[in-house]
C-alpha cells in the first residue's frame, strides 16, 4: 500500500491506510521495500518499536527512523509491521523479521534517514496518506 515518488537527489513514497496504524504499518513496509529485498525476509520473531513526537508529521518521522535503527544499527531485516496503540503523539507496536543475513537479504538502497523534506500526513474521511522523503 506505498508507490514510489520520484525525487531528483532523494527517494520517496506515499502509503496509504484506512487507519493511522494502518497508515504506519504500511509507511515502514515501504522503507523495508526501499532498502531491501524483502522477498527472503521470515516473520521469526517480534521486535518492539515505539516513538513520540508532537503531531503525526513528527511522530512518523520517528517511528521511522526507529524502524531505520533497528535495520542497521541492529541489522534486522522485517518482514511486517503491527502498530498496537496510537495517537497524535505516540505509536507503539512491533516489527516481525529476523537478523539480517547478506546471502538472503540482498541490499537495495542505503537509507540515511528520513527527512521533513516535503512530509505530509493527510486524513481524509475513510483514509489516510502520507508522503515521506528519505535521505540516500
Amino acid at each position: 500500500m506505498f508507490e514510489i515518488l520520484e525525487h531528483t537527489a532523494d527517494i520517496g513514497f506515499r502509503a496509504r491506510g484506512r487507519t493511522a496504524a494502518e497508515l504506519f504499518e504500511a509507511a515502514a513496509g515501504a522503507i523495508v521495500a526501499i532498502a531491501l529485498e524483502p522477498e527472503n525476509i521470515s516473520p521469526r520473531a517480534e521486535y518492539p518499536l515505539a516513538a513520540s513526537g508532537a503531531d503525526y508529521e513528527s511522530l512518523l518521522v520517528n517511528w521511522l527512523s526507529e524502524v531505520l535503527y533497528w535495520m542497521d544499527g541492529e541489522r534486522l531485516a522485517f518482514h511486517h509491521f503491527r502498530v498496537d496503540e496510537i495517537a497524535p503523539n505516540r505509536v507503539s507496536g512491533a516489527g516481525a523479521g529476523e537478523p539480517r543475513d547478506a546471502e538472503r537479504h540482498h541490499a537495495r538502497v542505503i537509507v540515511k534517514g528520513v527527512t521533513y523534506h516535503q512530509l505530509r500526513v493527510v486524513q481524509t474521511p475513510g483514509d489516510w496518506c502520507a508522503e515521506v522523503y528519505l535521505d540516500i
